[in-house]
């Protein structure tokens, strides 16, 4: 389980600081090399001393305890949990392609659009939870539900966000 965490927390900062180094991109010199190359050092350490051994651990002990445990494969919570898990790694693969665009200086996307990108992790953690504390054929429907719903207010939140940042730049 502490691996699980250590993944979703450094999934949640390395978007974060994502968004640090693209807005650090757009400051006048020295700024933008300073904070930049300062950017680079933390992202670095975080994928590579905690996100990516995260990731390795709590998918070793993931598989070991469905090795342990196989009849947890038939039920359908664990299914669909499974699902997320995979989506989850996808995010995780698409923030590597990110983490190494930015470690060359090349920004393709916009610190709005990370911001917004870091609420995929928020779903999915959201999600799995869920589903996990739902397991029952009735309840986690209503937890696919709720997932929509969250997300629905994640999306609002977020415009909410940008137009008090808009207002106030």
């Amino acid at each position: 389980m502490i691996f699980v965490i250590t993944w979703f927390a450094g999934l949640f900062y390395i978007v974060r600081l994502f968004v640090y180094q693209i807005e650090a991109s757009h400051k006048p010199s020295p700024d933008r090399e300073i904070l930049g190359n300062q950017l680079k050092i933390m992202a670095k350490r975080l994928w590579y001393i905690i996100t990516w051994p995260s990731m390795f651990l709590a998918t070793i002990f993931a598989i070991w305890l469905l090795v342990l445990r196989p009849f947890y494969i038939t039920d359908a919570w664990m299914q669909i949990k499974l699902g997320f898990v995979v989506l989850l790694i996808i995010y995780h693969i698409k923030c590597h392609v990110i983490f190494k665009q930015l470690q060359k200086g090349v920004v393709k996307h916009s610190s709005n659009f990370m911001r917004l990108f870091n609420e995929g992790a928020t779903i999915i953690l959201f999600a799995i939870v869920f589903l996990v504390i739902l397991k029952n054929a009735v309840n986690w429907i209503y937890g696919v539900i709720g997932i929509v719903l969250f997300s629905v207010l994640l999306m609002l939140g977020y415009r909410f966000y940008k137009r008090i940042r808009e207002k106030n730049s």
